[in-house]
């Protein structure tokens, strides 16, 4: 079972966020479970504050050091361990599939939401071993980003998937995008559905969506083929797009 631990000043975002769907079919099967830890239950002050102003001066409030590490230390004694610690910051390294993998080998998960102008540096340096970003953009808190990595994560454990093949033929595998879809009817306002995918031939249907998959990450994603994973066969292929494209 893989364990997520959120810790967040908005537990209901994240216990509403992936109670359905795919996700929450998983929890209930019991092969994933999400814990939402409220991180203003570990303050100390009656009102339950847990921010204040920025040493130095400026512009709005820092989450304050000691109710995110008490959170922490309480997990950590739950558990028996330190678990890995994901820090949802714009200034991290951007999340993709290759490290949606590498989570995915572990037993839990803390995924720890900032808000506001972030979170008292001390307490980061202490706890976190992983700063992950999901853009180059700003949001209002760690919750989106936190709920987009656990989807995506959740989908390599493996029983969560319907299909557990359908995982690795997605987008990104071999650092390819993923060719084309169709379903009935064949034909859609006069569009028909390739002739391949009904012909039974399995052997040209693969090599038709191989082909694709280069063809449509040479368009879409062509940053991606640095690293794409293609037999000598698909190189050649790929050449020869590329020199039809620059004609």
């Amino acid at each position: 079972m893989m364990k997520y631990h959120v810790l967040t000043l908005f537990p209901e975002m994240i216990e509403q966020g992936l109670s359905s769907s795919i996700i929450g079919r998983a929890t209930e099967k019991g092969l994933l479970q999400v814990e939402a830890i409220n991180i203003r239950d570990y303050s100390t002050n009656k009102h339950h504050k847990v921010d204040d102003y920025p040493y130095g001066g400026g512009a709005g409030m820092v989450m304050q050091a000691g109710p995110v590490y008490d959170a922490y230390e309480d997990l950590v004694q739950k558990l028996g361990k330190k678990p890995r610690v994901i820090y949802l910051t714009p200034q991290g390294k951007v999340f993709n599939q290759k490290m949606a993998e590498e989570f995915a080998k572990e037993e839990d998960l803390v995924f720890l939401c900032g808000h506001y102008e972030g979170i008292d540096e001390r307490v980061l340096e202490r706890i976190v071993t992983d700063y992950v970003s999901i853009g180059d953009y700003v949001l209002t808190g760690g919750e989106l980003p936190s709920m987009v990595m656990i989807d995506c994560i959740s989908r390599l454990v493996p029983g969560v998937l319907n299909n557990d093949v359908s995982a690795d033929i997605e987008s990104f595998h071999d650092n390819l995008l993923e060719y084309p879809q169709y379903t009935r009817p064949d034909t859609f306002l006069g569009m028909k559905v390739p002739d391949v995918l009904l012909s039974g031939n399995h052997g040209k249907i693969e090599q038709w969506r191989r082909e694709q998959s280069i063809k449509r990450t040479l368009e879409r994603r062509p940053d991606l083929l640095e690293d794409a994973n293609l037999s000598k066969k698909e190189l050649e292929y790929l050449k020869r797009l590329q020199q039809e494209k620059e004609k």
